[in-house]
């Protein structure tokens, strides 16, 4: 049975010193696991997503306010604090936040916290248990390390756009991921990462630095297409929505459209040929075997699309389904949120907003039986919750808060 009262991880405080995406993911995800997640923003323009638009969220009376999509995508269930971090008024505050902290989350540029006194030595002296995660581009060390690094950049560096698009024809090319992959698989690498340390820390009662690079997580999740270089010696090429090792295993045209099918063993190949009237193709003792099936992919291929370019999607899924194979549309993001399984899971949420009084989110994907995620509060507005931290960690008075609004520190 779940409990009301216990969160994963609601014994954690986290500074969040992140902006854009990698490390606000990392922060998201804790903090959806129950841990309080302070964003650190500079006052007046707060993290560079919130200005990274339109869309906008909008009003109930439709007017648009300053807070993007973009921004709502990584930052619910924290709370903002606006402190200027190059005054040492402001970075004194930080750094006294960091003395009661778990967990410092940060993508500064190497060294760029040291002159505020907040990178991981100096908080260490004050803090040894503290877990300090550090996200940059390229790391802490190497040719490469005072870098900046995006994810554009780290698809391209990393190699995944050159396995990524069409080999040939219009449009061929190296193509990037529609979604910041480089920087959502760092976010989530930075949280495996961050448990790790403390549960170390639990055992030790010491803290630790962690040093992730997007760089290192766009090549490490390479895969199977780093390991089928490393084995083979030979780069893989693009092949559009073909997969270098299964076939078949791609986008197929139908009569209205287009599908999806994904064989993954002969047996499901020879249900799928049954299916779709082809029961020649499964004897064919060039396709008895996924090995056959690859180095004869030029005449098999064709062969199947010719079948599925003569009816409907929604009848070839009904058909191929029924034969126990993987396959489905490929669907809009529109049609994602309508699809009835996507419904039955919940993954679309409406969260309370203070300017909008509601706005959308999309679930976190994680389901504990004892400690289920839970959606306190949307993504803060810049400074909401200034008063509540400094009060709540630091026992400032009111007086000593609205000092420090007069003098720009807040």
């Amino acid at each position: 049975m779940a409990s009301s009262t216990v969160r994963s991880l609601s014994h954690l405080k986290v500074i969040d010193l992140s902006r854009v995406l990698a490390g606000p993911w990392a922060g998201q995800l804790l903090a959806d696991l129950g841990a309080e997640v302070i964003k650190i923003e500079r006052p007046g323009s707060g993290d560079d997503t919130r200005g990274w638009g339109p869309p906008y969220l909008a009003t109930p009376e439709g007017e648009p306010t300053r807070e993007s999509a973009y921004y709502l995508a990584a930052n619910r269930n924290k709370k903002s604090l606006s402190v200027d971090l190059a005054t040492p008024e402001g970075a004194e505050i930080v750094r006294r936040l960091a003395a009661r902290a778990d967990v410092i989350i940060e993508n500064f540029k190497v060294g760029g916290l040291q002159p505020y006194g907040l990178d991981y030595q100096s908080l260490r002296a004050i803090n040894p248990r503290l877990v300090y995660c550090s996200i940059t581009g390229f790391g802490q060390s190497g040719p490469y390390a005072s870098r900046p690094g995006y994810d554009l950049l780290i698809q391209a560096m990393g190699g995944l756009m050159s396995i990524t698009g069409a080999s040939s024809g219009p449009g061929s090319g190296p193509q990037k991921v529609g979604v910041a992959v480089a920087d959502i698989l760092t976010g989530l690498y930075s949280s495996v990462g961050i448990l790790a340390a403390l549960a170390y820390r639990d055992r030790t009662g010491v803290g630790q630095h962690i040093d992730v690079a997007l760089l290192d997580v766009e090549v490490a999740c390479l895969a199977n297409q780093a390991m089928n270089f490393l084995v083979s010696g030979k780069s893989p090429s693009r092949m559009g929505n073909a997969h270098p090792n299964i076939v078949p295993y791609q986008d197929f045209a139908t009569a209205d459209g287009a599908m999806i099918i994904a064989v993954g063993n002969d047996a499901q190949f020879k249900r799928l040929c049954e299916a779709i009237g082809l029961p020649a193709l499964a004897g064919d003792p060039r396709y008895l075997t996924n090995a056959g099936r690859l180095a004869h992919r030029d005449e098999l291929v064709p062969a199947i699309a010719a079948a599925i370019a003569t009816r409907p999607t929604r009848d070839w899924v009904v058909v191929i389904e029924a034969a126990g194979v993987p396959c489905g549309p490929i669907n809009t993001i529109e049609q994602v949120f309508d699809d009835p399984q996507v419904v039955a899971r919940g993954m679309r949420r409406t969260l309370d907003h203070p300017l909008a009084g509601s706005a959308p989110s999309v679930a976190n994907p994680l389901r504990l039986s004892q400690t289920p995620v839970e959606y306190r509060s949307g993504p803060p507005l810049l400074g909401q919750n200034n008063a509540e931290v400094l009060e709540g960690w630091l026992g400032l008075s009111a007086d000593e808060i609205s000092r420090l609004v007069e003098k720009g520190i807040l």
